[in-house]
Parts: structure tokens; C-alpha cells; sequence
């Protein structure tokens, strides 16, 4: 398993399986950022690393950014990277407000 810290300021490349529009196969919400995960990596709960992909107007399959924060889940083993376009920042703030459709259910905190 990765300590999803030592993505933090690292280029990564993210398999969008939830695009911007789509639905939660689950749960029925709808995903209003691109939402993936991190090939050939394993998480704290034993899935590949996910990863919300900010700052991009458009579904996407792909995308290659940087990890400029972590959602660190504090009632559940299942971290988010927090990826944009190299040079983009977005505040905490913005971050809650952009992740929160899904985040809304978990107790959190932003690392940066």
C-alpha cells in the first residue's frame, strides 16, 4: 500500500471512471468534477488511490496533472487526491466546495 502523501506536488496520471455528469452507480449522485484513480497504485483500502480532478469543464476518460492536496477521510481508510492542470491552485476552500456533492457523507480534513 502508498502513503498517498508522497504524491502530494508529484505529476500523476488518472483514469477517469466517473466523468463529470455521471452518476453514482450506487448511491445516484451526480459526479460535478471528473472523478478517478491512479493506475497501478493500492490505498488503505486496498483499491487503487482516487483521485478528483478540479478545474476542468468537460467529461474526460484521461487526465495528467498535479496532486496539489489530499482529502484525508477521517472516519474512512479511502484518501482522495486532489489533481489539476500544472500552475492552476485552488484554495480549501474551493476544494470543499467542488468535492463536496461526495464528500459531504465523510468527516475530513485537506493536507496539504
Amino acid at each position: 500500500m502508498t502513503d498517498v502523501i508522497e504524491f502530494l506536488s508529484k505529476e500523476v496520471d488518472v483514469v477517469i471512471d466517473r466523468p463529470l455528469g455521471s452518476t453514482h452507480p450506487k448511491h445516484g449522485y451526480i459526479y460535478l468534477i471528473n472523478y478517478g484513480y491512479i493506475p497501478n497504485t493500492l490505498g488503505m483500502d486496498e483499491e487503487p488511490i482516487d483521485a478528483y480532478v478540479l478545474g476542468e469543464s468537460e467529461p474526460l476518460s484521461h487526465f495528467n496533472g498535479y496532486c496539489i492536496a489530499i482529502i484525508r477521510r477521517l472516519d474512512d481508510d479511502d484518501d482522495k487526491l486532489i489533481v489539476v492542470e500544472q500552475g492552476k491552485q485552488f484554495s480549501d476552500e474551493q476544494i470543499i466546495a467542488s468535492t463536496a456533492f461526495q464528500e459531504q457523507f465523510f468527516e475530513s480534513r485537506i493536507l496539504r
